[in-house]
């Protein structure tokens, strides 16, 4: 291909209980990117809107992934970039993770298919590790295999895909801050209580479990962080206020999405996530903080050809 343009799908991580491991794709909401072939060898980045985001290539998420990829080919040709960012950066769903994971997918289009699925998440992490400090794949593989996807495993990378229950929704508050993920894992604990860690684990298993399951009722008894929400919650304004107003609503639970601002709530069925999102928009409607909201079904395609 000499020309490409992809749609790379937002993100949640965590999923609550399972930091780092776990991650599921949304609908719509997402980067544009086009991927052209240019004489000139190297990588060249150009922000269509308004972002502030480095043209650099060794200072951009997606450029350095693309820096990485053509190191591994060396063909005789570069790749220009024009990426539309449509996840602002810091809102807690996955803007890093759009822009690595689309470059993985895009570059790899004009190299002509030559990485398998597991090679593009590896390269695509290089991006996370730029913008977080920690190579992790909870929103990059999601956004790469679509739908739900458990890492098991970083090193050696070990990527499994979960089902969907297919009238499962989310519901997602944005607050207009920037909460720097960097920033965010700092703030976490370097040890936990090993009561603690069982509680958890067994929420996660409990929430895998759910998923396969597809029952409804688990997945939203095992949506409980004991870990990391009570810590990087008092980050975002109004988030017990958010979660209890989501869960009084109908959700089947709420939490943080990767490290924040972004508030997620899970739900059976469309009509209860719309209710849920109104509940959740009403919070913030006094607050004077300014936010979006979004609806959405889990993407069960991930970043693709538009």
């Amino acid at each position: 291909m000499d020309e490409v343009k992809i749609f790379s799908p937002a993100t949640v991580a965590n999923v609550s209980c399972a930091f780092d491991i776990l991650g599921f794709a949304l609908e719509e909401v997402g980067d544009e990117m086009i991927f052209q072939k240019i004489p000139q060898k190297g990588v060249v980045i150009e922000m269509a809107g308004n972002s502030d985001l480095s043209t650099v290539p060794e200072e951009n998420v997606a450029g350095v992934v693309a820096l990485a990829m053509l190191k591994k080919v060396q063909p005789s040709f570069g790749v220009k970039m024009i990426i539309k960012k449509g996840i602002k950066p810091g809102s807690g769903i996955g803007s890093s993770a759009a822009s690595a994971s689309g470059a993985a997918f895009g570059v790899n289009k004009i190299l002509g298919d030559v990485f398998s699925m597991k090679e593009l998440v590896e390269f695509s992490m290089l991006g996370e590790a730029l913008a977080s400090g920690v190579r992790h794949a909870d929103n990059t593989a999601p956004a790469l295999y679509g739908g739900f996807t458990l890492v098991r495993s970083v090193d050696p990378l070990d990527v499994v895909t979960i089902p969907s229950p297919k009238n499962l929704f989310v519901s997602i508050l944005h607050p207009q801050i920037e909460v720097k993920t960097l920033y965010a894992r700092k703030i976490l604990k370097k040890s936990v209580l090993l009561k603690d860690a069982v509680k958890q684990w067994g929420n996660i298993a409990g929430l895998i479990s759910g998923l396969f399951k597809e029952d409804y009722a688990l997945i939203g008894r095992s949506l409980q962080d004991i870990i990391v929400e009570p810590i990087r919650s008092i980050l975002i304004p109004l988030f017990p206020e958010v979660k209890k107003a989501a869960v009084e609503a109908g959700a089947l639970g709420s939490g943080i999405s990767g490290s924040g601002p972004s508030m997620f709530a899970l739900s059976e069925g469309k009509e209860t996530a719309v209710r849920v999102a109104e509940a959740m928009k009403q919070v913030y409607a006094e607050s004077g903080i300014d936010y979006e909201i979004h609806v959405s079904g889990i993407n069960a395609e991930g970043v693709k050809v538009i």
